[in-house]
């Protein structure tokens, strides 16, 4: 590394390389599977990221531009969530979810003036918490669907003592689907003790005090808490509200 950044050359290709074939077969030796998506996962964010750093220079000159790519964002995460989400997912369940956790907080952030109103500021904070939200969301539906799956017994237990289906299918889901936000937690919980997140590391790098580069990543932190929050519980609650349609 020079000057805090990551020095390009042969040596960066070959640990990137190393790494990547250590991971996959050690899951390949432990039977754990998955060896594949760890060179896909690797391959594809290599070539994303080359893409992302030729063109976001220009992106970031305008504000249209920087809206259209993170409406792409937006897009990409919701196909993403709704894939890991798995079959049984409600088609709008991803785009809610995602949308109704990072609009409004987003929104509070910049009309509250917690952040400054530029291109180089909004486009990767709303990055940051649509991923949040996208992560929070596959965890949140596919265990919720994964829980009444397996606790379908339960579910038509509860309907039979009068429940209407959706809250019969809450009072299953809604235990398990709250894990969902352990990793946001545990993040929040020892951030500076365990981890110095990106946000914190960025502006430090960026030349700002140590302070402001804390008050920064405890913005951003809090914030992620509150969309990942808000996506949980309306997949949880899509999720209720489809099984209910099912069982008129």
């Amino acid at each position: 590394m020079s000057g805090g950044t990551v020095a390009i050359g042969p040596a960066l290709a070959v640990t990137l390389g190393a790494l990547t074939v250590a991971g996959a077969a050690v899951l390949r030796l432990s039977g754990l599977g998955r060896a594949r998506s760890v060179l896909t996962a690797a391959a594809r964010a290599t070539v994303q990221l080359g893409a992302v750093s030729l063109v976001i220079v220009a992106v970031l000159r305008a504000w249209w531009s920087s809206v259209l790519f993170v409406l792409l964002m937006y897009v990409v995460a919701s196909v993403t969530a709704t894939r890991r989400i798995g079959p049984g997912c409600p088609r709008r369940l991803a785009p809610l979810a995602i949308a109704a956790g990072v609009a409004p907080s987003l929104g509070v952030l910049l009309a509250g003036r917690a952040l400054p109103a530029t291109p180089l500021v909004v486009l990767p904070t709303a990055g940051i918490l649509i991923g949040g939200a996208m992560t929070a969301t596959s965890l949140a539906g596919r265990r919720t669907l994964d829980e009444l799956r397996a606790r379908h017994g339960e579910y038509e237990a509860g309907l039979a003592l009068g429940l209407l289906p959706r809250d019969a299918a809450l009072e299953i889901c809604r235990p398990a689907a709250g894990q969902a936000l352990v990793p946001a937690l545990d993040q929040t919980r020892t951030v500076g003790l365990v981890t110095l997140p990106g946000a914190f590391v960025g502006v430090l790098l960026g030349g700002a005090g140590p302070v402001r580069a804390g008050a920064t990543q405890l913005l951003i932190l809090v914030t992620l808490l509150a969309v990942e929050t808000v996506a949980i519980a309306l997949a949880v609650e899509l999720v209720a509200r489809d099984r209910a349609h099912r069982h008129p």
